[in-house]
C-alpha cells in the first residue's frame, strides 16, 4: 500500500474533526459578536477564577509537560518557556482579568462622514469571525488567545504544541468552566483535542469554518503555516532584534540597557539577539564583560573578537539567527549608517531598538528602521502588549498588512461600513 493510501484515512479524521469544529465554532461566533461587553468581562473573570482554583491541577499537568520535555532533550530556554510557577499562573490569570478591563473594541466608529446627496458613512469595528491560533511551547498563549479572542467577539480554535499539552488541556479546561459559568458558549474556545500534526493541515485547510490564521512560534512553524494556508494568515515571525550603541551613549545606560534587552529572559521573542555598537564608542569592552559577567556567550566580528579572549568569533549564520539563550551576537559598526546596513540586511522586522543622547540620530533610527517596534534608549524586552497597555498579547505582527506589532484587542477585529440614508437613488 502507498503512502499517500495510508495517509488518507487519517487526513479524514483530521478533516472531519476540524470540520466538526469549526461549524461549533462558527455558530459560537455569531453569538460572541453581539454580546455585551459586559457579558464578554464577566465570563473573563469567572475565567480567572477558574485559572486560580484550578491552579493545582494545572501546576500537576505543567509537572509532567516539564518532565517529558527534560527526557525529551529540550533546551534551558524551551523548557523556561514551557515552566509554569505558582506566580506564572498567577500572572495569567491576572492577565485573564485584565482583558476584561480594556475598552471593547467592537462596535467602535473609526470615522464618519456625510455624503453631499446626504447619505451618512460611518466605520465600525466588528470581530474577525472565527480565529484559529496555531502555538509551540508557552501554554500561557492559551489563556492569552482566549482572553483576547473573547473580548474581542471572536470565537477562536487553538492548537499548542505537544511539549505543552497537559498544560494547554488543563487551562482550555479552567476557561472554558469560566464560559460556561456566564452564559456564553464553551464553543467559542476550543482546543485541537489530538497532536496529530494532520489535524494543523486541517485547520490550514479549513476555508469558509475559520477566517484567519495566527501562527506563533519558529520559523519552522510559521513557514508551514504560510505554506500550505488556504485561509488568511497574520504571521508572527522570528525576533531577530538588535541593540545599536551609537557613538553618542551613555556608557552606563548602554550597559544596563545591553544586559536587561538580552539577559532578562532570553527565550523571549523581545530578547536582543544582535548588538550594535559604533566604532566611535569609547567603551565597548565594558559591555562585552557585563555579558559575559551575566552569564552570556558572546560571539563576535573580528574588533569584537579582538577586544577579549572570551568573545569567539562569529560564523556568517550567526548575524540571521534567533538564538533565543544567553547567547549574542556583536559587531562594530560605522555609526548610525553601518547600523541601519546591518539592521537592513538581517532584521527580521520585529524590534530594534538604539541606545542614544543624541535626540537627532535617534529620531532618523526611529524613522529609517521599517520594524514592527522602534525603540529609543529602552530595552527591547519592553516588546510585549502587556508593556504597550494593550493587556495580553497573540504575537508580535511583523508583516505590514492588516495589524503590526503586539496584535491584542483591536488587531483581533476588522471593520464595516454602515450607510444611513433618506430613500437615496444613484443617478
Amino acid at each position: 500500500m502507498t503512502a499517500e493510501a495510508l495517509a488518507t484515512p487519517r487526513l479524514i479524521e483530521a478533516d472531519a474533526l476540524i470540520a466538526e469544529m469549526g461549524a461549533r465554532a462558527r455558530v459560537a461566533a455569531k453569538i460572541m459578536a453581539v454580546a455585551p461587553t459586559g457579558a464578554k468581562a464577566a465570563a473573563l473573570r469567572a475565567a480567572a477564577a477558574e485559572l486560580r482554583a484550578q491552579a493545582p491541577a494545572i501546576l500537576a499537568a505543567n509537572a509532567r509537560d516539564m518532565d517529558a520535555g527534560k527526557t525529551a532533550g529540550l533546551s534551558s530556554a524551551m523548557l523556561d518557556r514551557l515552566r509554569l510557577d505558582e506566580g506564572r499562573l498567577a500572572a495569567i490569570a491576572d492577565a485573564v482579568e485584565d482583558v476584561a478591563g480594556l475598552a471593547d473594541p467592537v462596535g467602535r466608529e473609526i470615522d464618519r462622514a456625510t455624503r453631499p446627496n446626504g447619505m451618512e458613512l460611518s466605520r465600525v469595528r466588528v470581530p474577525l469571525g472565527v480565529v484559529g491560533i496555531i502555538y509551540e511551547s508557552r501554554p500561557n498563549v492559551t489563556a492569552d488567545a482566549a482572553a483576547l479572542g473573547l473580548m474581542s467577539g471572536n470565537a477562536v480554535i487553538l492548537r499548542g504544541g505537544s511539549e505543552a499539552v497537559n498544560s494547554n488541556r488543563a487551562i482550555h479546561a479552567a476557561m472554558a468552566a469560566g464560559l460556561e459559568a456566564s452564559g456564553l458558549p464553551a464553543d467559542a474556545v476550543q482546543l485541537v483535542p489530538v497532536q496529530d500534526r494532520a489535524a494543523v493541515g486541517a485547520l490550514l485547510r479549513a476555508q469558509g469554518l475559520v477566517d484567519i490564521i495566527i501562527p506563533r512560534g519558529g520559523k519552522g512553524l510559521v513557514a508551514r503555516v504560510q505554506d500550505e494556508a488556504r485561509v488568511p494568515v497574520l504571521a508572527h515571525l522570528d525576533g531577530i532584534n538588535h541593540l545599536y550603541i551609537d557613538g553618542a551613549a551613555d556608557p552606563a545606560k548602554a550597559v544596563e540597557l545591553a544586559v536587561n534587552a538580552k539577559m532578562r529572559r532570553t527565550g523571549v521573542c523581545g530578547a536582543t539577539e544582535t548588538i550594535l555598537i559604533d566604532r566611535a564608542y569609547p567603551a565597548p569592552l565594558a559591555i562585552v564583560d557585563a555579558l559575559i559577567a551575566a552569564g552570556c556567550e558572546v560571539r563576535g566580528d573580528k574588533g569584537v573578537a579582538a577586544l577579549s579572549a572570551h568573545v569567539e568569533t562569529a560564523a556568517a549564520g550567526d548575524w540571521d539567527t534567533e538564538y533565543l539563550d544567553a547567547i549574542v551576537s556583536i559587531a562594530l559598526v560605522d555609526g548610525l549608517d553601518g547600523a541601519l546596513a546591518h539592521i537592513d540586511a538581517h532584521s527580521s522586522r520585529h524590534t530594534d531598538a538604539i541606545v542614544t543622547e543624541d535626540n537627532e540620530t535617534a529620531e532618523r533610527f526611529l524613522a529609517e528602521v521599517d520594524s514592527a517596534i522602534v525603540m529609543h534608549n529602552a530595552s527591547t524586552q519592553f516588546a510585549d502588549g502587556g508593556e504597550f497597555g494593550l493587556g495580553a498579547e497573540i504575537g508580535i505582527a511583523t508583516g505590514r498588512l492588516h495589524a503590526r506589532g503586539p496584535v491584542a484587542l483591536e488587531g483581533l477585529t476588522t471593520y464595516k461600513w454602515l450607510v444611513r440614508g433618506t430613500g437615496q437613488v444613484r443617478p
